[in-house]
């Protein structure tokens, strides 16, 4: 019963519409599909070599499914390094069954949990860089989800900046980021070949910045200053809400609702902001949990939770429900639609019970979600950073990871 990466060109802004480095189910029967590096649920896919990584997913049904993992190696832009053995990259045996399946307990949503830790007994991984793993239905080629992460090694120190005064503006719509990279005991020799850089916000592939040339170099480092390639929409802060009970309003929750065979609850309408407003929120993370805090990967409920954007019909593109909850955007199952009586966008999404950071982002011509007219841009706004550098030396067969920084915006 069969259920059914993205090729980066050296550039510099540039819109990923296929999603392929992005973790995502491939299969309406897989939801919930969790990368969680280190036991936090709000830290982004990337860290150190030597990490535990956990990957978690929930097939809807009780019927145990045997399902195989494979993971593969990949290169800076994502494609696999078929140029390395396996046993370059890794110790052990790939392609096993996932051993640890559990079914969800008294809920109305009946599904089963999946866990794939890493390392494990049967698989280490060796070097630092990108890694994706499938997972295929038994005798099956077609893979039911993908889930990416990166490990890195601190070879070459990261700095970096982010600026509301930008080569655009001051004070008003963006953050401009400035980075520099130490060489360490790295040996660079010509930096445009062998470096590899990602810069993103809010883990966004759609507005990554990807490969752009340093424009300062040194026998000891590269910087990138004053560059118009790294400035970013500042957008608003996240919307969020929080569902510990499925009888009880939560967090920002409007109504709830049974109508067989869901719980549904509504949120309270959101509306574009003139101006900012400060909040504290996890920049489009979540965390899946219930009232009693206990197995909340197989006692909380799914839900369809309806989303509410009031404004006027908006000229342009369509506008989408987003976080890193969602399969990548643009996601066709978060797509909006224009409810004339209500004079809103309205998006029903089944989710899992739990914490939610949520954004609404109107898609652009060019691939891009824009906020200008769904939520505003506020340079006061707290975005996440993170700068990827990757080493490839010459002769090299690989892009090594040696450089990682994740930081926070401050308006």
């Amino acid at each position: 019963m069969g259920k059914r990466c993205l090729l980066i060109v050296f550039g510099v802004l540039l819109p990923l519409l296929m999603a392929a480095q992005q973790t995502r189910s491939l299969s309406e029967q897989i939801r919930t599909v969790q990368v969680i590096m280190n036991d936090n649920p709000l830290a982004p896919p990337v860290a150190r070599m030597g990490s535990r990584v956990e990957i978690g997913f929930d097939e809807l049904t009780h019927e145990y499914t045997r399902y195989i993992y494979k993971v593969e190696f990949c290169h800076a832009d994502w494609t696999p390094a078929t140029e390395l053995f396996e046993s370059d990259w890794m110790e052990g045996f790939n392609g096993r069954p996932i051993e640890d399946a559990e079914t969800s307990f008294n809920t109305t949503v009946l599904y089963t949990h999946y866990r794939i830790v890493l390392p494990n007994e049967d698989l280490r991984l060796k070097l630092p860089g990108n890694y994706r793993v499938h997972v295929y239905e038994e005798d099956s080629d077609t893979p039911v989800l993908e889930a990416c992460f990166a490990l890195y090694v601190p070879e070459m120190n990261v700095l970096a900046q982010v600026s509301p005064n930008t080569d655009v503006d001051f004070n008003k719509t963006h953050q401009q980021v400035t980075y520099a990279i130490n060489y360490g005991s790295r040996r660079v020799v010509n930096p445009q070949q062998e470096l590899r850089t990602v810069v993103m916000q809010n883990r966004r592939w759609d507005t990554a910045v990807i490969n752009l040339p340093p424009n300062v170099q040194t026998a000891v480092g590269a910087e990138w200053t004053h560059r118009r390639e790294l400035i970013f929409d500042a957008g608003a802060e996240f919307h969020k809400f929080e569902i510990l009970d499925v009888r009880l309003n939560g967090m920002n929750v409007d109504r709830m609702g049974w109508f067989e065979p869901y719980y549904h609850a509504t949120l309270f309408a959101a509306q574009p902001q003139h101006n900012y407003t400060s909040d504290i929120d996890a920049d489009g993370g979540y965390i899946i949990r219930h009232s009693g805090d206990e197995d909340n990967d197989t006692q909380s409920e799914y839900l369809f939770v309806h989303f509410l954007l009031q404004a006027p019909r908006l000229p342009g593109g369509d506008v989408y429900v987003c976080g890193t909850w969602d399969s990548g955007f643009p996601d066709p199952r978060c797509r909006m639609h224009y409810d004339d009586q209500l004079r809103a966008y309205e998006c029903g999404v089944l989710l899992k019970q739990g914490y939610y950071n949520y954004q609404f982002r109107q898609l652009d011509t060019d691939g891009v979600g824009r906020t200008a007219r769904t939520e505003g841009d506020f340079f006061q706004t707290e975005n996440e950073y993170i700068i990827l550098v990757y080493h490839r030396p010459q002769g090299a067969r690989y892009d090594a990871l040696v450089g990682a920084r994740i930081m926070k915006s401050e308006g």
